[in-house]
């Protein structure tokens, strides 16, 4: 069965909208951070991050209406945030993988990174992906271990809002081989 997902590069003045609406469906992670819900316009400031810092990459996770119909539409349902070539020019550091939450658990995150992964070893010109997931979300973590990353024994702490949070560190090495391009509408450009 051929995937209902598919990736697109995210542009503040077109998707800023539509983003906020994927974290207003993600009450969990807000709370995570002691937040009852998305802070109004994080999706502009992200978006707008994003585009203003080298190497950085937004991609929405989009998700037909009704597979198999292309007339029925679709909608974005996620976010994929990461910056090439950081903190080493063959790495990639994946910032977020967030899914709202009436579409998790339906393999859309692991769909996402089925189309995002090949590309990042081929195209992207990268070895090697590291994140860091925060201490307190087993379920991310269960997740990127899940997609083959592995604990460093790593851990960093950072500040959010008032409170230091602990982020600890996962990576994955990448093989190119083998690698097709996407399907023309899930190509991604840089």
């Amino acid at each position: 069965m051929t995937s209902s997902i598919s990736l697109l590069p995210l542009d503040a003045s077109l998707h800023a909208d539509a983003l906020q609406r994927v974290y207003e469906l993600s009450p969990a992670y807000w709370a995570m951070y002691h937040l009852a819900q998305a802070p109004a316009g994080q999706s502009a400031r992200d978006l707008e991050a994003i585009e203003t810092e080298p190497g950085r990459m937004g991609l929405g996770i989009v998700a037909a209406n009704e597979p198999g119909n292309p007339q029925a539409g679709a909608q974005l349902v996620g976010l994929i945030d990461f910056r090439l070539h950081w903190p080493d020019p063959d790495t990639a550091y994946v910032g977020i993988l967030l899914v709202a939450e009436p579409f998790q658990r339906q393999r859309v995150g692991t769909d996402a990174w089925a189309l995002l992964e090949p590309w990042l070893a081929a195209e992207g010109g990268v070895h090697e992906i590291k994140l860091g997931v925060e201490q307190f979300n087993p379920g991310a973590l269960r997740f990127f271990q899940s997609l083959g990353f592995t604990l460093t024994g790593e851990a960093q702490r950072i500040r959010s809002g008032k409170r230091l949070v602990r982020l600890l560190a996962m990576e994955k090495k990448l093989d190119s081989s083998g690698w097709q391009p996407p399907a023309e509408e899930t190509e991604l450009t840089t």
